[in-house]
């Protein structure tokens, strides 16, 4: 049986450097949460503001990072609690990214909706040199609304 659990930053981050498949932990979040067998922790999922600034309007948030080790349905429970507490919190949209390549399928169970493919690319541009640490492909672009 799986059950949700409190995680700290410095916790969900070191979880997200050993398992997750492409990405560092990110360098910030809101809150974190972890899911756990009834040995240890299967998943953690990181939320924080949202990365895209046109997207930061103070009642959205990203899940920045979604991480599991594989165990069955451990991710979509981490995304089905992860909007519960952003709207406890009062926050009306949360949103995430995937790659194209990954079918959603977790987010699909946890109720979001998939919106649109991004164009990908780099954020690397002469004004402000960025060095890609992640995949610049396309994405795929989900969210969770308040009714």
């Amino acid at each position: 049986m799986l059950t949700l659990q409190p995680i700290t930053y410095e916790e969900a981050c070191e979880y997200v450097r050993q398992y997750h498949r492409h990405h560092i932990p990110p360098q910030g979040h809101k809150f974190s949460i972890a899911v756990a067998d009834e040995e240890k922790v299967v998943g953690v999922i990181m939320v924080g503001r949202p990365v895209a600034r046109h997207l930061d309007n103070g009642r959205t948030l990203e899940v920045t990072r979604c991480c599991t080790d594989g165990t069955k349905n451990a991710a979509s429970k981490l995304y089905a609690a992860a909007w519960s507490a952003a709207k406890a919190l009062g926050y009306r949209r949360l949103i995430t990214y995937t790659l194209a390549s990954e079918p959603g399928t977790s987010l699909r169970a946890a109720g979001w909706k998939e919106l649109y493919k991004t164009s990908g690319g780099s954020w690397n541009v002469p004004s402000r040199p960025r060095i890609d640490k992640h995949p610049i492909g396309q994405k795929t672009i989900w969210e969770q609304i308040a009714e």
